[in-house]
């Protein structure tokens, strides 16, 4: 049973997280997305990098999960919020990551895949499809996939996170946060283009500053510093399902400080989306309850 305060603490955390997407989604409106992940990882490396030891892994490990997670998933998921992906939901099909960690993990880690992740995936692919049909035009359909694409790198870095071992998690966050600049900044400045990058920096603002900060320390360090700190001291099924409400407080900060309007076909859709993540979550417990009993 968690404390009342663990339980404000990962209350605090998920809807740190919640909030994310909208600070993503404001923060693209004036900044450039590649060149604002960058500056995400920055923030989240720096200076944090000079006070925490390298992570006793390999190099290759390390830059799986920095490319994995940091160029590929947050550069397709601030590009698609970019291209008129509603931050809402982006917040639900992100989660979708669960699946695609699962799949990997057969391939690459031999293990197998129980009923309810087979029946939760189908569950939420079919809302996925639903939000889809809801978004068929070309310029509609690509920030979808882009998050689907996001979805897929997330589970890459999960896997990544997995073969690193019992390490200081925090020390691998960290110095996976160096990993993404550099490239991130390079095709900034291939695709977004000089004069947009400098623009930007001609507009910075105490706001953006604040999106920066609040993505590299508050969603990033902060949120996975807590996060370890609760996975550690209780049990990870008692811990994981809180990630359930990021979609939650995702979808309703966008709507409530950002105005998003949802159509019903995305509503039935990111219902889908989540009833299958929690079969995918709780399931198992009730097929365990049910033998046990």
């Amino acid at each position: 049973m968690l404390s009342l305060r663990d339980l404000c603490l990962a209350l605090l955390v998920v809807l740190a997280w919640g909030l994310n997407f909208v600070m993503i989604k404001w923060g693209v409106e004036v900044v450039p997305p590649l060149l604002l992940t960058a500056m995400r990882y920055l923030c989240a490396a720096l200076p944090m990098v000079f006070f925490v030891k390298r992570p006793q892994v390999r190099l290759g490990t390390l830059l799986t999960y920095g490319l994995a997670i940091g160029f590929a998933q947050f550069g397709l998921l601030f590009s698609a919020i970019k291209l008129g992906l509603p931050a809402g939901l982006a917040s639900l099909i992100i989660q979708t990551q669960g699946f695609f960690t699962f799949g990997l993990a057969m391939l690459f880690l031999g293990e197998k895949l129980g009923r309810w992740q087979v029946i939760g995936a189908t569950v939420a692919i079919i809302g996925i499809g639903v939000i889809a049909v809801e978004r068929f035009e070309v310029t509609s359909l690509v920030p979808l996939l882009m998050v689907i694409a996001a979805a897929f790198f997330w589970g890459v870095g999960n896997i990544a996170s997995k073969r690193a071992g019992q390490i200081d998690m925090l020390s691998f966050v960290v110095w996976g946060s160096l990993v993404p600049i550099v490239p991130l900044l390079a095709l900034s400045i291939l695709i977004e283009g000089p004069s947009a990058i400098t623009a930007a920096l001609q507009n910075f603002s105490l706001s953006i500053a604040g999106i920066v900060l609040f993505n590299g320390y508050a969603a990033t360090l902060v949120g996975f510093g807590l996060w370890s700190y609760l996975l550690k001291r209780y049990p990870a099924a008692l811990i994981a399902p809180f990630s359930l409400l990021v979609p939650v407080f995702g979808i309703g900060f966008a709507v409530l400080l950002a105005g998003e309007v949802i159509t019903e076909l995305e509503i039935i859709g990111s219902a889908l989306v989540f009833a299958g993540l929690v079969i995918n979550v709780f399931g198992p417990r009730l097929m365990r309850r049910r033998v046990s009993v």
